[in-house]
């Protein structure tokens, strides 16, 4: 039996590497999948991979920062569907000018940036996705190891990361009476990704050694001597997503191979 039959859910972000791996993930286990993002073309490719493998996909241009399209959007679903069950917000920005910098040596506007736009689209999204769960529901977050450890040159994203991991969990308080879970993923690596070879890029830069130098480096550091890949994420959030994990709420769930331990 597959993990998400007959469940309805929204991706945001589903254009990105990460969302479009999970929004595959989901509909490979029976959801039928909404994807948003701010590029039409982009979501149309994924959907047409959905459908040739004999998905259901539907696509929307929705600004995850834009309230009135946000809500309109998951009425439109509800309308649609009958029901919102997933939402898994997988928004992102291009990192250049964010990290790879020391705080001292960022700009105010660079350093806020993220905390602004991660913590508005995440809160815009749950929120409209909480309104319409009824008695049962996943709202799924995503953030990176550097929210709970001590890194350098990251700017303002690693207390973005850990504004959503607290978001989350005051949601999983509130909701969970309601029958709707929270749950975070936090999630380390994804080197083949296309803005987490930006992010080492800058980091290499910044200690002068090559991309894959520092990509090694940060793999040496987990317990598996090798980075998470987006395929292992997007399977851990189609199993989270399930009724499989209906105790598992208010969690960060360690997708780190490792480089977090506690």
């Amino acid at each position: 039996m597959v993990l998400l039959e007959k469940k309805n859910a929204i991706v945001y972000g589903a254009g990105g590497a990460v969302g479009s791996a999970v929004a595959q993930a989901f509909a490979a286990e029976g959801a039928r999948v909404f994807l948003t993002g701010r590029t039409g073309a982009a979501l149309e490719v994924i959907a047409e991979k959905i459908r040739a493998s004999g998905g259901v996909a539907e696509v929307a241009t929705v600004d995850a920062l834009d309230e009135d399209a946000v809500e309109a959007h998951a009425d439109a679903v509800v309308g649609t569907a009958g029901s919102l069950d997933i939402s898994f917000n997988a928004v992102s920005l291009p990192q250049t000018g964010i990290q790879g910098t020391e705080i001292v040596d960022l700009p105010a506007d660079a350093f806020a940036l993220p905390i602004a736009t991660y913590t508005r689209a995440n809160f815009l999204t749950a929120r409209a996705a909480a309104r319409r769960m009824t008695g049962q529901g996943v709202i799924l977050t995503l953030t990176a190891s550097p929210s709970r450890t001590a890194v350098p040159l990251m700017g303002g994203m690693a207390p973005a990361w850990a504004a959503i991991e607290a978001l989350s969990r005051g949601l999983a308080a509130e909701l969970g009476p309601h029958g709707v879970r929270v749950v975070c993923l936090n999630a380390a690596g994804m080197p083949e990704t296309p803005q987490v070879h930006e992010v080492y890029g800058l980091h290499a830069a910044a200690h002068g050694i090559s991309r894959d130098a520092f990509s090694g480096r940060v793999a040496g550091q987990t317990l598996r001597k090798q980075l998470p890949t987006v395929a292992e994420i997007a399977d851990v959030a189609a199993f989270v997503a399930s009724d499989r994990s209906r105790a598992m709420t208010g969690a960060i769930t360690n997708l780190t191979g490792g480089l977090i331990t506690d």
